[in-house]
């Protein structure tokens, strides 16, 4: 799964900058999915296969809060940027005489950066909450990458403040994210239905099908293990938290770029394009 995660959003990117066909704005955000997707898993799977493959289980604290950031930072960036799919979809489909004007390449590249920022700055604090406590108690973490409930969990001392400020951070990044999006795809549904043609309906659905994809099997893994670490840890089985975590960080890069593969028809006749050597020219 990570070599495919490896070989489909590497192939994407270099899709998308290959093919200026797919110079177009959800193409630009499909690039900073791949991208994120990319380091969200690099920075996980490799240590995971050292785990299995060679048993190398043990790892410096300093190294854990940062694995601990960047873990959290990317999965806080990839939210956001599945957002600003939803609202290119929105602009596409509602305004479709004005999606070029709208949403310029300055504009996607402000949003692209904004996203990037929320994302990091947020989680900054993460790491600082986390060394401030003292640790007496085990030190093995039953997941095979730091996440952060399951390291704050070892302390010895109250964790109220770092709980509270990861409910804040869900808040401000995951719930904002899906409200965001669940506006957009509602304002969407009533387009559409207004919309006279039955084709003009059914192309504007496919339009939304890959990122309605992606948008689950980001969500759905990201919310079970939120929920399972707070309020789950008595009744949710171990082994299924600790799958559902890994795969929470797996799934996305794997099928992101076969779903938009197979979904999109622009992406499909690109790569049949790049095989047989014909760069398109919009």
């Amino acid at each position: 799964m990570y070599i495919i995660s490896l070989v489909g959003n590497l192939g994407l990117v270099y899709l998308i900058y290959y093919e200026e066909s797919l110079h177009r704005p959800m193409y630009f955000f499909l690039a900073m999915l791949s991208l994120i997707d990319l380091l969200t898993c690099t920075t996980t799977i490799p240590n995971a296969l050292c785990i299995f493959w060679f048993n190398l289980k043990k790892i410096n604290f300093n190294a854990c809060l940062s694995q601990m950031f960047f873990v959290h930072g990317f999965t806080g960036v990839e939210s956001g940027v599945l957002m600003l799919m939803a609202l290119d979809r929105y602009v596409a489909i509602c305004y479709p005489l004005r999606y070029a004007t709208i949403l310029t390449n300055p504009i996607i590249f402000k949003a692209g950066i904004a996203t990037f920022l929320r994302g990091v700055l947020l989680m900054i604090p993460f790491p600082f909450l986390v060394k401030r406590l003292p640790f007496c108690k085990s030190n093995i973490i039953s997941h095979t990458y730091c996440d952060h409930m399951s390291v704050v969990k070892l302390s010895c001392a109250s964790i109220k403040v770092n709980v509270i400020y990861g409910l804040m951070v869900a808040l401000l990044i995951g719930v904002f994210d899906i409200c965001c999006i669940s506006v957009s795809y509602t304002m969407i549904l009533q387009a559409v239905v207004s919309l006279s043609s039955s084709d003009a309906r059914q192309k504007a659905f496919s339009t939304c099908t890959a990122h309605i994809s992606a948008i689950i099997i980001t969500y759905v893994p990201a919310f079970f293990t939120f929920f399972t670490h707070r309020f789950g840890g008595r009744t949710i089985p171990p082994s299924l938290h600790i799958i559902v975590a890994n795969l929470y960080l797996l799934l996305p890069p794997t099928l992101n770029p076969i779903v938009y593969g197979v979904k999109t028809k622009q992406i499909r006749e690109s790569v049949i394009k790049f095989f047989q050597g014909e760069k398109g020219t919009g």
